[in-house]
């Protein structure tokens, strides 16, 4: 079993990700202690290096893999973009500050949306060995739908599966997610360099 240190200090985030690879001989833990590191990248994947470079002080495997990931919001010129997880001080502020930037546009045209996710892995060094970004494509809705996931998802609608993020199961998720694209080129490349698949 293969052990990498996940840059994070969201178990849901862990567990998304363990299922995504449950069919790989890896398993994803969290750092020890308190999580905070200091993100002031100017893109999501500087700052995916910067949660790396974070957990490198607090883990022991040989393995990093951070992620930076956000909902991008054309109308409002992308964001809240890299600022998606400090937008407002709680997860149901941020969404209602996205639907009240938006309350007065109706076309569904003008609410397209997408979420990006940037992943890098790096050794316990810090020295980037891989990194790739992915993205899910739709738009805001008006009002929130749907109970699972987290972040964004119950105001994202996922317009190749039409419905919300948050109505779509966490198998479901792990086929179409943002998250879950990038993850599969961090599979791919582990499997070429470290594992073999089971």
């Amino acid at each position: 079993m293969l052990k990498i240190t996940l840059a994070t200090g969201n178990k849901h985030k862990v567990d998304e990700i363990n299922l995504i690879a449950k069919d790989f001989n890896i398993e994803f833990v969290l750092p020890k202690g308190e999580f905070n590191p200091v993100e002031d990248g100017s893109t999501f994947l500087e700052n995916a290096y910067c949660k790396a470079k974070c957990a490198c002080q607090q883990g022991d495997t040989d393995l990093y893999l951070a992620d930076d990931s956000g909902l991008c919001v054309d109308y409002l010129d992308g964001a809240p973009g890299i600022k998606s997880a400090r937008y407002e001080s709680t997860p149901q502020k941020r969404i209602e500050k996205v639907l009240k930037k938006l309350e007065n546009v109706d076309d569904i045209n003008k609410r397209s949306a997408h979420f990006t996710c940037a992943m890098v892995v790096v050794d316990k060094n810090a020295k980037i060995l891989f990194q790739t970004e992915k993205y899910c494509f739709g738009h805001i809705l008006k009002k929130q739908k749907g109970e699972n996931g987290f972040g964004y998802d119950p105001i994202f609608y996922v317009d190749e599966k039409n419905c919300s993020m948050a109505q779509l199961s966490p198998d479901e998720k792990a086929h179409v997610s943002h998250r879950s694209r990038a993850l599969n080129d961090v599979l791919k490349w582990l499997c070429a360099n470290y594992l073999q698949e089971i």
